[in-house]
């Protein structure tokens, strides 16, 4: 149960919970099956028969054109605004009394008064009565208990611009004027108002009444009966009896209904989270103990289903935009190929709850994403992503065609438009570079691009190594030579080995006169004491360490530097150091190595190929004897040693390792194979040119390389 709350079993289960609970809270919550479905498309999904009882409602189209009808021949219900009349007479009469003569203004007054009493309607009003060809309005009383409705006469009301052109009429007449006075018709402009105006409140009320025949029931579907069928087109009343089917499963399903769909979708994240724990729990125990690992897998899937919700909720097939092949492809540049497919796996399962289609979603994005993760193996050059993106391409298009055949027969359903989106798709795909260089600064993580990049001789870094201490540059190009081969033979990353070896030994470039290979005949060591010259050798480690800092190499290389030589002794002096002081303990802690010892596949070939290396150069027998001899000696040491018990290695490794040593040196240090000499001539057989006999002594001295 301690071990349960240790540090990093917290970790993982607070990435998870904060998974989830993410994911949860973006998730779109429909509490049941969600269909696409559109106007007179077929019908995609099996039998739909209805949960509950449910009225048939119009369609769209016939609800319209009834509403239409009656609009055309409902009567506005209206009603009186005394208060219009009384203010605009009084505003009149202000105006004119000041330019006209009484006998004017009291007869404009007068018609002025008659024409509200009679009654001005609103222009539309007046209008759709005549349009109609009714000549009557409805006005509501509320004066006693609820309103009635009745009909008034409306033959003697007139529209502003027709009470104008009455009194404009009758004024000229009583007066004589040909034309009305300019003052009174601004003034009549300004007091002419409507005094019966629409009854807004009844006539919605009673315009609603009448839609009711619109909105009602036309029948029933009971329980049980069919809705729609597979195949069968979505007519506009099926449409409208889908659309109503929906409403009202919405409405039935309570809170209950709602918990349990949430609770539901949490299981299934939490189960979907809990395979790929389970599968790094058991087969990459190296990740799943790495917190800044884990918050990468985690943080990647939960943003990658975070961008799939995203695009489906707010981009239309937006879906089909998700590079998935960009998940294993990502995850296998900084993890391994079985880590990028589980967390595609992972990936796609959650992503599929806000899936139209879901089994045909899981199919397509499954395949395309094993198809990219065998497309690349090891990314190492950029090009490759472009192969990659036309692989995810072609086999987007071959599953489209599929599963239009199996769902409609046919390729009935098969659209360019989404073909098109797969080619945007492989796009984004082939852009997955810039993603990598991100992760890779973010979370100090060393991608294959990048080893492949340091590991080129012309780097700044192996030059200087090359100009200063040539004898450690050949020495570190074959020790990357033969850890190369080896952990080729033991399926270890090749890539990092290869560039851990060229760098292991960069702290000899402080001092390189101080070992051998640097050498040419003056050896500092001479006149120094033991424990002096072992604290030179020792030194190139934490040289080499400052070094690397400075040059901002990745961890994982430092890890090469500081664990080439584990918690080894420098034996020679070691030795040196107790055969000069016989009656001394020697304190053998001054003569070792600061470590740590080889925590990876490897760094520990890497300890092998140096050791093997150094040591064959002193070999005066290359026969294949003294080669095993040397090999199985050096290294059964090292293991006797315990300098490879941090190291997830086997024992079966450890022999292939051997094996191709030993095969690998053979090769560099084979027998050569001098050329057979020209035995002596007589003066008759003297060459009978000087080409000739420049060639015999070119033969006489040349041998095999």
């Amino acid at each position: 149960m301690k071990n349960f709350f240790s540090k990093i079993n917290l970790v993982r289960i607070g990435l998870a919970a904060a998974a989830v609970a993410i994911i949860l809270l973006l998730l779109p919550h429909a509490d049941h099956q969600s269909y696409s479905y559109e106007l007179n498309q077929p019908w995609k999904y099996p039998l739909l028969t209805a949960d509950f009882d449910m009225p048939i409602m119009r369609d769209s189209a016939s609800a319209n054109a009834m509403r239409d009808s009656i609009d055309r021949a409902f009567i506005p219900i209206v009603k009186r605004k005394p208060q219009v009349a009384v203010v605009s007479l009084a505003k009149f009469s202000k105006i004119t009394e000041s330019h006209f003569t009484p006998k004017q203004a009291s007869l404009a007054f007068s018609l002025l008064k008659d024409v509200y009493s009679d009654g001005v309607i609103g222009t539309k009003v007046y209008d759709a009565v005549y349009t109609k060809g009714v000549r009557s309005l409805r006005i509501a009383d509320n004066s006693e208990g609820p309103s009635s409705v009745s009909k008034i006469d409306v033959s003697g009301m007139r529209s502003p611009a027709k009470a104008f052109e009455y009194i404009d009429s009758l004024y000229r007449l009583n007066t004589g004027e040909e034309t009305l006075p300019p003052e009174m018709a601004k003034a009549l402009n300004i007091c002419i108002n409507p005094n019966v105006v629409v009854d807004t409140v009844n006539d919605t009320k009673y315009r609603n009444q009448e839609y009711l025949n619109v909105t009602g029931a036309t029948g029933i579907i009971k329980k049980g009966q069919r809705i729609v069928d597979r195949g069968e087109i979505v007519y506009p009343q099926i449409f409208t009896n889908l659309n109503t089917y929906m409403q009202m499963l919405d409405t039935n399903q309570g809170e209950t209904a709602h918990t349990y769909f949430t609770i539901g979708q949490a299981l299934y994240i939490i189960i979907a989270f809990t395979v790929l724990y389970l599968f790094l729990a058991c087969y990459r125990k190296r990740f799943f103990g790495n917190v800044r690992q884990m918050s990468f897998l985690m943080l990647f899937i939960t943003l990658f289903v975070i961008f799939t919700i995203v695009m489906f909720e707010y981009v239309p097939n937006g879906i089909y935009l998700v590079p998935y092949a960009a998940v294993p492809v990502i995850i296998l540049v900084f993890f391994d190929a079985r880590t990028a497919i589980f967390s595609l796996l992972t990936t796609v399962l959650i992503a599929a709850l806000v899936a139209t289609f879901q089994f045909q979603f899981i199919f397509m994005e499954l395949t395309v994403g094993l198809i990219a993760t065998f497309s690349i193996r090891q990314l190492s050059r950029r090009s490759q992503l472009l192969r990659t993106a036309l692989f995810t391409f072609l086999t987007y298009v071959v599953t489209y065609f599929a599963i239009c055949l199996i769902s409609e027969g046919n390729l009935s359903q098969f659209q360019w438009r989404t073909v098109g989106l797969f080619a945007i798709n492989a796009v984004i795909l082939s852009f997955a570079y810039i993603l990598i260089l991100l992760f890779e600064k973010t979370f100090g993580f060393t991608s294959t691009v990048t080893l492949v990049e340091l590991s080129d001789i012309n780097n700044p870094l192996l030059r200087r190594l090359a100009e200063e201490a040539p004898g450690t540059f050949q020495h570190s190009m074959q020790v990357s030579t033969l850890a190369t081969e080896a952990a080729r033979a033991i399926g270890a990353n090749t890539t990092l080995v290869r560039t851990g070896a060229l760098y292991h030994d960069i702290g000899k470039l402080e001092s390189p006169v101080f070992f051998t290979e640097n050498q040419h005949g003056v050896n500092p060591h001479e006149g120094l004491d033991p424990e002096t010259s072992a604290q030179k050798i020792i030194s190139h480690v934490t040289a080499g360490l400052t070094l690397a800092s400075k040059e901002k190499l990745p961890a994982k290389i430092k890890d090469f530097i500081s664990e080439h030589h584990g918690k080894g002794i420098t034996r020679y002096f070691y030795n040196t150091a107790v055969n000069r002081n016989p009656d001394k303990t020697v304190d053998i802690e001054k003569f070792r190595y600061p470590g740590p010892n080889p925590r990876s596949k490897e760094t520990a070939i890497l300890m092998m190929a140096d050791s093997v290396e150094a040591a064959s150069r002193s070999l005066k027998d290359y026969s294949p004897e003294s080669i095993n001899t040397l090999v199985d000696r050096i290294i059964d040491t090292q293991m006797h040693d315990g300098l490879f018990k941090d190291s997830p290695i086997s024992f079966k490794d450890v022999e292939t390792v051997k094996d191709t040593f030993k095969k690998r040196l053979a090769t560099i240090y084979h027998s050569r194979v001098a050329y057979p000499e020209i035995k002596k001539k007589t003066t008759d057989e003297t060459p009978k040119s000087a080409e000739t006999a420049k060639t015999v002594e070119t033969d006489k001295t040349n041998t095999v390389p």
